[in-house]
């Protein structure tokens, strides 16, 4: 694809104000109508989890890719459409429409936005082209057998021995480790330190020696998760992000960004979707049934208003509140989704698995009781 859309308007360059011009909808229509095919519309229509089955997900990330879509929050200076919020919600909002296969990529949706905003030049450089090429896949390395929500109760080792750190530990529920080149972790690099004090933010490539990963089967038979184990793993000094000992601020920054987009409006109309197709199927459209997808849909179209005020202006709602509020209105809104589907057709396999698969939605990201204390405190409420 060039990017011409033979009878379409030319987009418009000025700035936007909140509306998608009909130049840029053609271009989106034209691009789908073109590029989605049945077998990836179907692969997208049986995803239950995060990400869609690998195959289908590299077709769809090269072909979004040659178009030069596949990271529309990125700058254009590495990579980005320079769309805005706008635009943003209108293509992603349009691929759940059609079915298109999830991407949910950690390299683009998170750690690339975390190199941009604070990566050194030669890290750019290394990272975000490979990023964008799906040569790296990246994923994250931060909950511990011990340290899930409480994260700074971590104890993987990064003892620093000449110009390498040295990782002996483990992470686990890390999210497709097993198909992952990269992983983004923290550890612990001073000895005797305590909670967010003395550690370190790393970037690994997962094929070094001592690297093990062992994959977590689901409840639901899927292991979209894993144990990744650390022996002796050397890891040069080059590959940090912020300062030895201070890793824990380039931590809270990155989570930020990925509490942030981790349920996107894509993913929940995707489920909604699902949800009418399933109950339509099923033959369960009463009243009651009717009326819950009616304030499930109502619910769909606050939370979109609120992911677009967040884009359009990331402070108004305070520094920490933003991805609080957005992880907390849309995991909760995932799994009020999946439940209702299952009711509706409580026999379909599809309803089962997508339900079983979104019961850790409010724990992944920190569970939503550590994100309501982290709104409590952010509007002043008084400890009990």
């Amino acid at each position: 694809m060039d990017g011409s859309f033979g009878d379409c308007e030319t987009a418009a360059t000025g700035p936007d104000v909140g509306l998608v011009s009909e130049a840029f909808k053609c271009q989106v229509s034209e691009f789908l109508d073109c590029a989605l095919t049945p077998d990836l519309q179907q692969a997208g229509r049986e995803t239950t989890g995060l990400k869609s089955a690998p195959e289908a997900s590299e077709k769809w990330r090269a072909r979004v890719h040659e178009q030069g879509w596949l990271a529309p929050s990125w700058p254009r200076a590495y990579g980005g459409t320079g769309w805005t919020p706008s635009q943003r919600l209108h293509f992603d909002s349009q691929c759940a429409d059609r079915d298109a296969p999830i991407l949910m990529s950690s390299g683009v949706r998170t750690i690339g936005p975390l190199i941009i905003a604070a990566g050194s030049a030669e890290q750019k450089a290394h990272y975000l082209p490979a990023i964008l090429l799906g040569v790296h896949e990246w994923c994250q390395g931060f909950s511990e057998p011990q340290a899930g929500s409480d994260l700074t109760a971590l104890s993987l080792r990064a003892d620093l021995e000449g110009d390498h750190f040295i990782l002996n530990g483990s992470k686990i529920w890390t999210s497709f480790a097993q198909h992952a080149t990269h992983m983004f972790l923290l550890a612990r690099t001073v000895p005797g330190s305590t909670r967010g004090d003395g550690l370190v933010f790393l970037l690994l490539d997962m094929t070094m020696l001592g690297v093990t990963v062992q994959p977590i089967p689901f409840i639901d038979g899927d292991a979209e998760t894993s144990q990744v184990f650390f022996d002796n793993v050397r890891v040069p000094v080059g590959s940090r992000i912020g300062e030895i000992g201070d890793g824990w601020a380039t931590a809270k920054q990155l989570m930020a960004i990925a509490r942030s987009n981790n349920t996107t409006v894509g993913v929940l109309r995707r489920a909604f979707r699902m949800a009418m197709r399933g109950a339509q199927d099923g033959g369960v459209l009463d009243l009651s049934v009717q009326a819950r997808f009616a304030n499930l849909e109502m619910r769909m179209d606050s939370f979109e208003a609120v992911a677009a005020r967040h884009l359009s202006d990331p402070k108004s709602m305070g520094i920490r509140a933003p991805s609080s509020v957005l992880k907390l209105l849309a995991t909760e809104l995932h799994q009020a989704i999946t439940a209702l589907a299952l009711d509706a057709n409580p026999f379909g396999g599809l309803a089962q698995r997508k339900y079983l698969a979104t019961r850790a939605a409010t724990i992944y990201s920190g569970t939503s009781e550590t994100h309501r204390n982290i709104l409590a405190k952010a509007i002043g409420c008084p400890r009990g």
